[in-house]
């Protein structure tokens, strides 16, 4: 319900809704406190409400809400004290922004508990008191924003334990002393910004401090040193008290170096051994909070990966169904990656990245996962009803109770699919650009809801994300598929959100006109998009797939829109392109239209 004009109070009956998983309310103009009936939604997972006008202090029964990943109070009028039960969440993994509101007192030291959290903005409120020094306990911590306040005191030095972190802005305090000299040793540090505080001392010139444009110190009146562009003064001589000899500084010198490579050399033997005896994941990135599993586990699971369990086969691995004794059973998928493949690493490397935080209920879900130098997998949920594509064109499926797919399911599965992108898209703390939906790709649990897979060739973007072409990471590399590959990629144009939207604008072309894009019959300049938009609207029923059962009026006009809103998604100039929120309100439309039988009220998709 987001970014609408809601006005008035957020309904105390929210509380009884006890499966709620996600509730967003940002955007709006709702007024009042936070009803603390919200403490009853034990399995919310996401919570969003910023950008209203909220008054009061943040309920504390906010604390019963252990399954909370996300909370987002921003850019409220709420006061009062950060309540100790928000901070003591372990389960905030995501973001806590609790910015641009009047929050005071002081950060409570339990901040250190959200050892998982990705994202803290406490940003202009008026908060007090030194910054926790158990702030270094928050080791996931990507973006960490504090400006705005009546900090004081040091910079703790524990921040320099935060080795992921990316972007910290201290400015517009009280802080004194030195800037941490370990703070040039954050080597994924892209932003900082430490200006107007009462900071001293030297500058450093290593790290994040030898590029101006990623960071300032300005309004610090008695730094000194630091690069040339700075342009602050020189720090003044130190000089030393006691002149060695040059025999003694030599002699110094060579022992020194002789026992420190001979520490190095030590290291490095001890360190090839344990690697080689324990044979541990190459790629620590990975998703803290999922425990791996072992290659022997999998090799029971499957069966020793035997073929009458191979489910599919893709670029970089196959898929095995595979039983885990250690969940009780459970049915899961095991993705293989084959090493031997030119890129299967870097495929494995990229789902790592994009299944990190994303956890959405039309995406497949990751349980495990397996690393080592010589072996890779992924462990998912399993999909009992397969794949899109499969259903589409029954091959290969030994399930004869299979039945066509029937209107109404086809447009549920174009919804959940729209769902997925929007949330990759605009809800996603670090966007994701999937870079090769296709029907295969979208795979349907028991109750044929449809859950979007496969991110092997996915993009993490930066939030600053939009829906030209002018993406913000490098699609060197990408290759996507043959007809559902947005045709910009094809000259080497960069990842976005719009190829994404292409995809989906032919998925849906497809779904409803049983034609593949790579149909042997689009020669010659034809293409599918072509296709249709020939016989839109009036010899519609030329292009519709002769599988599914158009019984009365209503649904040739909703076909008519769904296909619209294809060739809009699939329009060869990216600017004519639509964004997902908008194909997501559409379908929605359309479903409404078709359940309630009045295709007068299509008019609202146009």
């Amino acid at each position: 319900m987001e970014f609408n004009h809601f006005s008035g109070t957020i309904p105390i009956s929210f509380g009884k809704l006890q499966k709620l998983q996600a509730l967003a309310l940002s955007g709006n103009v709702l007024s009042g406190e936070i009803p603390s009936t919200l403490g009853n939604l034990t399995q919310l997972y996401e919570l969003y409400l910023s950008d209203n006008q909220l008054e009061g202090t943040i309920t504390s029964s906010l604390g019963n809400c252990q399954n909370l990943h996300l909370l987002d109070v921003g850019n409220n009028e709420l006061i009062g004290i950060i309540p100790q039960q928000i901070i003591a969440l372990p389960s905030l993994s995501i973001t806590l922004n609790l910015s641009q509101n009047s929050l005071m007192g002081l950060l409570p030291p339990e901040i250190g508990n959200l050892k998982s959290i990705s994202a803290l903005d406490v940003a202009g409120n008026n908060l007090s008191g030194e910054i926790p020094e158990t702030i270094g306990a928050c080791l996931s911590l990507e973006t960490l924003h504090m400006q705005g306040n009546f900090f004081q005191g040091h910079i703790p030095s524990s921040i320099a334990s935060l080795r992921g972190l990316q972007r910290l802005d201290l400015s517009s305090n009280n802080l004194t002393g030195n800037i941490p000299k370990e703070l040039e040793k954050l080597l994924f540090l892209q932003y900082l910004n430490l200006s107007f505080n009462n900071l001293e001392g030297e500058v450093s010139i290593k790290g994040v401090f030898s590029n101006a444009s990623a960071f300032s110190v300005a309004g610090n009146t008695n730094l000194c040193g630091g690069i040339s562009e700075m342009k602050l003064p020189a720090c003044p001589f130190k000089q030393r008290k006691h002149k060695r000899s040059p025999t003694v500084i030599i002699l110094t010198t060579t022992v020194t170096s002789f026992l420190f490579l001979m520490m190095i050399a030590s290291l490095l033997c001890v360190f090839h051994w344990r690697k080689s005896r324990k044979n541990p994941s190459s790629t620590p990135f990975i998703m803290d909070s999922l425990p791996q599993i072992s290659y022997n586990e999998l090799l029971h699971a499957t069966g020793g990966f035997s073929s009458d369990n191979l489910i599919g086969q893709g670029g970089f691995g196959s898929v095995y169904r595979g039983i885990l004794d250690r969940d009780g059973g459970k049915l899961v998928a095991v993705k293989v990656l084959n090493l031997q493949q030119h890129g299967a690493s870097k495929s494995f490397i990229a789902e790592c990245k994009a299944l990190r935080n994303i956890r959405h209920r039309n995406l497949v879900k990751i349980l495990t996962y397996c690393s080592s130098i010589d072996f890779k997998a992924l462990v998912f949920d399993f999909m009992e009803n397969g794949s899109l594509d499969t259903w589409l064109y029954q091959e290969g499926n030994g399930n004869t109770q299979v039945q066509n797919l029937n209107f109404l399911r086809r447009l549920h599965i174009a919804i959940d699919v729209s769902f997925a992108l929007l949330y990759l898209h605009d809800d996603c703390e670090a966007p994701v650009i999937h870079c090769d939906l296709k029907p295969s790709n979208i795979l349907l649990d028991n109750e044929m809801t449809a859950h979007v897979g496969d991110f092997g060739l996915s993009k993490l973007l930066s939030k600053t994300i939009n829906n030209s072409s002018q993406g913000e990471t490098s699609s060197i590399g990408i290759k996507g598929t043959i007809g559902y590959m947005a045709p910009e990629y094809g000259i080497g144009s960069e990842a976005s959100a719009s190829g994404d939207v292409y995809s989906l604008g032919i998925i849906l072309l497809e779904m409803f006109t049983g034609k593949k894009p790579t149909d042997e019959m689009f020669t010659s300049g034809l293409n599918l998009h072509n296709f249709v938009k020939a016989k839109i609207p009036g010899q519609v029923m030329q292009v519709v797939d002769p599988k599914l059962e158009l019984g009365d009026n209503n649904v040739q006009k909703c076909i008519v829109s769904i296909l619209e809103i294809g060739l809009a998604c699939s329009a060869e100039q990216v600017g004519e392109r639509m964004n997902m929120r908008d194909v997501t309100r559409k379908l929605n439309i359309i479903m409404d239209a078709f359940r309630r039988g009045r295709p007068d009220s299509l008019r609202q998709t146009n």
